[in-house]
């Protein structure tokens, strides 16, 4: 997936789910999962989204 369309998708999930989402960086793509379920490197996380902020 994209960068652009990883944003996009971390940042209605976090919304919709009402839920800290974690962006990262594998291999040649990006990748998003709640932030409680990530368990990668800290270096390849892009960013985190916090609906509550």
């Amino acid at each position: 997936m994209s960068l652009f369309t990883a944003q996009e998708f971390a940042w209605s999930l976090a919304t919709t789910l009402m839920a800290c989402i974690t962006l990262f960086q594998a291999a040649d793509s990006y990748g998003v999962l709640p932030t409680a379920e990530f368990d990668g490197p800290a270096e390849s996380v892009i960013h985190e989204y916090d609906p509550f902020d």
